[in-house]
């Protein structure tokens, strides 16, 4: 990649966001440095200039742009972890069924049903709040 393919901006991803960096190729050495401007928290939004820097507009925006986008990343995640978790139910399933031993059973059988009895609680106590607020208020 030839340093003028390098990105204005590099984001270290961090466990709830980033520390941003500007990335600097324009000097005598012609070497990367990347600047500390910012730790960006995409929980819950705010962006924290390093030391005594003051961000500018536009770095404010790219940091904010590139929240918006993690955030958006992120659930797009987790969504597909619960899909894959789907998965691995079913896989446990087949297995339980199929090829598991009593001494296997007996090992994982309390333990997944009381994660399932919660999961499932979970689930129907969100269902039927969703369906109450979902539903018209009376006359």
């Amino acid at each position: 990649m030839m340093s003028g393919d390098l990105p204005e901006y590099y984001f270290r991803i961090r466990e709830n966001g980033a520390a941003v960096f500007r990335v600097d190729t324009e000097n005598r050495q012609r070497r990367i440095e990347m600047e500390e401007i910012a730790i960006a928290n995409v929980r819950n939004g705010n962006i924290k200039p390093h030391g005594d820097r003051k961000l500018t507009p536009e770095e404010t925006a790219v940091i904010t742009n590139w929240i918006a986008q993690r955030s958006a990343v992120l659930a797009a995640r987790d969504v597909d972890d619960i899909h894959r978790a789907v998965d691995h139910l079913n896989l446990v399933t087949q297995w339980a069924q199929s090829k598991a031993d009593d001494a296997q059973l007996d090992a994982v059988t309390d333990t997944l049903l009381l994660a399932m009895h919660d999961l499932r609680t979970v689930l129907v106590r969100k269902k039927a709040e969703r369906l109450m607020n979902s539903d018209p208020a009376p006359d």
